[in-house]
């Protein structure tokens, strides 16, 4: 671990041994169109997290793999974690492709949760920078426009979004070329300003989840001023959103056991599940 001066960096977490799922389902004929199941031991049903890793909205960058720590600290908890893939805007996403990967998935979690023994009645979802959007997004698309095509038919329930890091405003992002993500990746996902109000959860209107943006405080990536802009945003419209910073860590943490970021998610899924930690 670095140390506490130190935020860390991508190798700090990828080189260390990497578990694996215990199953792939699929959600579509695509080679990016499945989920991870990440299940507990035990016939269940157990509680489950929807999982959605960010990578700037391109696969080239990241792909579920790098959730898969978290996603096992979760697993030896007692807790399921459906690890969502999805097609990224450099491999045929964007708008409103990647919209309706996630949709797809969620929906395979629902479908598929009695025979897996999983509990899909709540849910609740995670999703680190990119993935804090879409985990966003997906929460508030019952809301959409009845004849929208992007409003999903049978809407998974989701209990709480923890943002990690979340970037959750496509028209700002859009307007940061100088930010590491870039701005075309953004523009892709919004696919026009006209757009807006259906792709952007920071423009969206609000569905019925608790909303948790967690940040660290030196996160170059996703710093806390994008959670605390994405709360004035929904305070506007009636929600209100719980914005946390953690001192001293960065964007890394966030999908890192033995962080204090990772230890403050636990403790939040785990009270959303009513479950109460090991003392």
């Amino acid at each position: 671990m670095p140390s506490e001066s130190q935020v860390m960096t991508w190798p700090d977490l990828l080189e260390r041994p990497q578990p694996a799922p215990d199953q792939l389902i699929a959600y579509g004929p695509g080679e990016l169109q499945f989920s991870e199941l990440w299940r507990p031991a035990g016939a269940g049903p157990h509680p489950t997290v929807l999982m959605i890793h960010g990578g700037c909205w391109q696969t080239e960058i990241a792909e579920r793999d790098i959730m898969s720590w978290i996603a096992a600290d979760l697993r030896g908890r007692g807790i399921a974690v459906w690890n969502v893939e999805y097609r990224g805007v450099d491999r045929g996403g964007g708008y409103p492709e990647t919209y309706r990967d996630v949709l797809a998935a969620a929906e395979s979690l629902r479908s598929n949760a009695a025979r897996l023994g999983l509990i899909a009645d709540p849910v609740v979802a995670v999703g680190h920078s990119a993935g804090g959007h879409l985990a966003l997004w997906l929460a508030a698309a019952a809301a959409l426009p009845e004849d929208h095509p992007l409003r999903p038919a049978s809407s998974i329930d989701i209990k709480l979004v923890l943002s990690q890091g979340g970037i959750p405003d496509l028209v700002g992002a859009s307007g940061r070329p100088d930010h590491p993500c870039g701005a075309d990746a953004p523009r892709a996902m919004l696919g026009g300003e006209e757009n807006t109000t259906v792709t952007s959860a920071f423009a969206m209107t609000p569905g019925s989840a608790e909303l948790i943006m967690l940040h660290g405080a030196d996160d170059a990536i996703s710093p806390p001023s994008y959670g605390e802009e994405f709360a004035g945003s929904m305070a506007g419209k009636g929600r209100r959103v719980t914005v946390e910073v953690i001192p001293g860590e960065g964007h890394v943490e966030l999908i890192a056991p033995g962080t204090r970021s990772w230890a403050r998610q636990v403790e939040i899924i785990e009270a959303a599940m009513g479950r109460s930690p090991p003392q």
